[in-house]
């Protein structure tokens, strides 16, 4: 006894594909949400090795795609005493360095473009 495999799949094609296209971005935002935390982890320790007075206590904040993975956004916090503007110039000054040690980190056949976005630092404390 054989089955008939065509049985309910006329109206399945179009379920089928709005199902597995969900699936798909899904898959593709979890990939860049990866990717982003990746980036941060190599960014964060680079800047670590850097002899930089100002860059050593820079705090990576988050990485997100800009407007995808083919070009991240690095977003620092500034320390305390330092100017955003400051620190922007000295990253745009170690970009280079940067994207090589998250080319060496992370196995992708391109490396996305890294831009910086400065927080103004923390003003916390107690008044």
């Amino acid at each position: 006894m054989t089955r008939d495999r065509s049985r309910g799949r006329a109206g399945s094609a179009r379920d089928a594909d709005s199902f597995f296209g969900a699936a798909e971005d899904r898959k593709v935002e979890r990939k860049e949400r990866q990717l982003c935390r990746q980036v941060q982890e190599a960014v964060s320790e680079a800047l670590a090795g850097i002899e930089d007075d100002v860059l050593l206590e820079v705090w990576v904040a988050d990485v997100e795609p800009a407007p995808d993975a083919g070009r991240l956004a690095v977003i620092v916090q500034a320390p305390r005493g330092a100017s955003p503007d400051e620190v922007a110039a000295r990253l745009e000054n170690v970009a280079g360095y940067l994207r090589a040690e998250v080319a060496s980190a992370i196995t992708r056949k391109r490396v996305p473009t890294l831009t910086f976005r400065v927080l103004p630092p923390e003003t916390g404390g107690i008044s």
